[in-house]
């Protein structure tokens, strides 16, 4: 008997798409929440989620954290940023503000994006991109990272600034002053082709 169904489990980061309307609704596949202390990160061989490390200090992420389908940082992401040497050869990364709790990771969601953090990690562009929930009550009508309150800001750039910290040593990693939509959207649209430069073209 045929089925049109994949009997196997796609790969989120190559088998997912990049989401409906990209580079302005993406989809978003969730490694972390705000309940967890531990840092997950997708196996980039297997596809299922691996323990990276427990988080090194009290803050945790204080949004859904995760990365972007078949979107690769590469040389033109990393021209992109003053200061970075290259990209971080690693998906870009996604922070997602949502109204209910979502407590578990590993699920896909379309995120609206409205702007980003620029972040220097040991040289390398690693931007984050923030966006809202799509069709969140509360969330969804936020069209730029400007209309959201700061405090979800700072605690963004907080999180990212100590999130590899230890006590005495000095720290990696560097996050600038936030961009808007309209950039996080270039960001996008120039990850979209490093991973097609890389990897080959989407899949839809």
């Amino acid at each position: 008997m045929s089925s049109s169904f994949n009997r196997w489990r796609p790969h989120p980061w190559h088998e997912i798409d990049v989401g409906p309307r990209a580079p302005r609704v993406v989809h978003a596949y969730i490694e972390s929440t705000p309940f967890n202390h531990i840092k997950y990160e997708v196996d980039k061989q297997t596809g299922y989620l691996r323990v990276d490390r427990p988080h090194r200090t009290s803050s945790l992420p204080p949004t859904l954290y995760g990365f972007i389908p078949q979107i690769y940082c590469g040389k033109r992401v990393g021209a992109l940023m003053d200061g970075a040497t290259q990209g971080d050869d690693d998906p870009l990364d996604i922070c997602v503000v949502s109204d209910r709790p979502i407590d578990r990771a590993e699920l896909i969601l379309n995120a609206h994006v409205v702007g980003g953090l620029p972040m220097l990690d040991d040289g390398e562009a690693d931007d984050k991109i923030i966006a809202v929930l799509e069709k969140d009550h509360v969330w969804s009508s936020v069209n730029d990272i400007s209309e959201l309150p700061q405090s979800i800001v700072e605690r963004l750039i907080h999180y990212f600034s100590t999130y590899k910290s230890l006590l005495g040593e000095d720290p990696k990693v560097h996050v600038g002053t936030a961009y808007g939509r309209e950039h996080a959207e270039k960001v996008i649209q120039l990850s979209i082709t490093d991973y097609q430069d890389k990897f080959g073209t989407l899949s839809s």
